[in-house]
């Protein structure tokens, strides 16, 4: 794709408001499928897909150029035992349980590939049963381990990406994933981690998902306000245990075949199956489009966790701190994390415009297309976003109370900051 093409377009500064995440029902359950590379721009999925927060289905052309989809799978679309043994053995790999259940998850255990792959085998010769239960391989960070092996190439789509920029830059984590399990390996309900987009590119077999728009979760809690663990259970049918079941629309069902792409829009619920041995390659992430979801995510989470404490808010000296503490060790992130991740996102950004500014200044040409990966107006797109979800972080009253000014820089001369260099760029 034509690099300067990434944010060309005035699909970028066009008036949108928050992407549109009440509950709602596609129609019939309709989910595009995307078949030619050539004819599908990134802008194209920015306006259509990203900003409104629908799913899509990317074709198997999207993916034919992968080292895994030619090394990891056999001439008959399984799964090539042997080449992972030989690049991967080694490797110790978080499995999880399908057949057991623990508080509203499987439980995991760490074991080398070579042992799973054991078990895998033995498993298909067995017609899928085993003593041991259905074993799935689950978020092994194979990237971040491998980084030097030829396994894929995130689509242009989905590298605006700022968990994995922001990981990336602090050097303690990532969110791209390898999941392998054989057929009848499934993952039970949940939606992604900070309400997050993800996508999840089959290189060999076959996946069923199901989908729930933002908020219709809310009619598949039971009388106590739980989610349930699997969206099939019969239970769900009765009104006594599910008393809003009924008013639930049909899940959004999608078949995913081998090579093809399916794009998960922020805060949809889903629950997803293996219709076949089947090896994907996953990526959770947040861009300027759901940066506000997440914020409201996290102001969610730290409610949920005051409440849980809420008896000791009087004669604990450190409530408000000791919430962050317990915030950051279930979500994995708390408010002033949250402030550094849009701190360095931001930063970069004012990188990306520093660049085309110096190249157009040098090139004495203000129309000279930009090298950066991201453009100029991308860049100046994730920047306005970032001041408003930064401005509500900063007028937040839990956020006040963590003495906002100690931070480096402080937040008010942040957004400063960052108000004149989106002025500068648009000059």
């Amino acid at each position: 794709m034509d690099r300067a093409a990434f944010a060309c377009s005035t699909v970028f500064f066009h008036d949108y408001s928050s992407a549109s995440h009440g509950a709602v029902c596609l129609p019939q359950g309709h989910v595009d499928y995307i078949e030619k590379v050539e004819s599908f721009t990134y802008s194209d999925f920015f306006r259509d897909y990203l900003i409104p927060n629908h799913p899509c289905v990317f074709s198997a052309k999207f993916t034919e150029g992968w080292g895994s989809r030619r090394n990891w799978v056999t001439r008959d679309g399984k799964p090539n035992f042997d080449y992972l043994l030989q690049h991967f053995g080694k490797a110790v790999v978080p499995v999880a349980n399908c057949d057991v259940k623990e508080y509203n998850s499987n439980p995991k255990e760490q074991i080398p590939l070579k042992e799973y792959i054991s078990y895998w085998k033995e498993y298909i010769n067995k017609n899928y049963h085993s003593p041991r239960g259905c074993l799935y391989l689950k978020d092994w960070h194979l990237y971040r381990a491998f980084p030097e092996q030829d396994v894929y190439t995130t689509p242009i789509y989905f590298t605006s990406d700022w968990l994995n920029e922001y990981w990336d830059a602090i050097g303690l984590d990532d969110y791209r994933f390898v999941y392998m399990g054989p057929k009848g390996s499934w993952t039970p309900f949940h939606a992604d981690v900070f309400r997050s987009y993800s996508w999840s590119a089959n290189i060999c077999g076959k996946k069923k998902w199901l989908l729930y728009p933002p908020r219709q979760e809310e009619y598949l809690r039971d009388r106590h306000g739980n989610l349930p663990f699997d969206v099939t259970a019969p239970g769900l049918q009765d009104s006594s245990i599910y008393p809003r079941y009924a008013q639930s629309c049909p899940p959004v069902e999608i078949i995913q075949e081998a090579g093809e792409v399916v794009f998960i829009p922020s805060g949809w619920y889903h629950q997803v199956y293996n219709l076949e041995d089947t090896i994907s390659i996953n990526h959770n992430w947040v861009n300027g489009c759901n940066v506000a979801i997440m914020w409201s995510f996290l102001q969610d989470e730290l409610a949920a966790v005051q409440r849980e404490i809420s008896e000791w808010r009087d004669t604990m000296e450190d409530w408000h701190l000791q919430c962050q503490v317990i915030m950051k060790s279930c979500t994995g992130i708390n408010y002033k994390e949250f402030y550094n991740f849009l701190k360095v996102i931001a930063e970069n950004r004012i990188s990306v415009l520093n660049h085309v500014l110096d190249e157009e200044a040098s090139a004495k040409n203000p129309h000279r297309v930009a090298t950066s990966a991201l453009g100029m107006l991308h860049a100046v797109f994730d920047l306005k976003r970032t001041v408003q979800v930064l401005t509500s972080l900063n007028a937040n009253e839990d956020f006040k109370k963590l003495n906002p000014k100690s931070l480096t820089p402080p937040p008010e001369a942040f957004l400063h900051h960052l108000k004149a260099a989106i002025d500068t760029a648009l000059l």
